[in-house]
């Protein structure tokens, strides 16, 4: 992979995931090309905010991650669109899934999703 080294074991160059741990998270413009993960007991909500708020170039991808067993729910700020199948929600502990920004607010989300 371009830009990441591995020196004595030791991956280089690797971005660190953010981590978050509440049960409510809106996207920033420093999650651009990212992991995300998100744990929690009890159930999360993040939030895709409008282009006006952040205005992440479109193809922006973010990666997600439910770590924790606290359902995790995509929700759309205002103006906006998340096109996914079967739903929004992770479908259960561990599951990734991917936005990608299609549109100024028009994202697609695809992954280990649930209705």
């Amino acid at each position: 992979m371009a830009g990441i080294a591995k020196i004595a074991g030791v991956v280089v160059g690797a971005i660190p995931p953010n981590a978050q741990t509440g049960t409510t998270y809106t996207l920033v413009i420093a999650d651009a090309n990212k992991l995300v993960t998100l744990s929690n007991a009890a159930a999360i909500t993040m939030t895709v905010p409008p282009n006006s708020s952040v205005a992440f170039p479109i193809g922006t991808r973010l990666d997600l991650a439910q770590i924790g067993a606290g359902q995790v729910t995509v929700a759309q700020g205002a103006g906006v669109t998340v096109n996914a199948t079967p739903g929004l929600k992770f479908r259960a502990q561990y599951a990734g899934a991917t936005l990608i920004k299609t549109g100024t607010d028009a994202w697609l989300l695809f992954g280990d999703l649930a209705a």
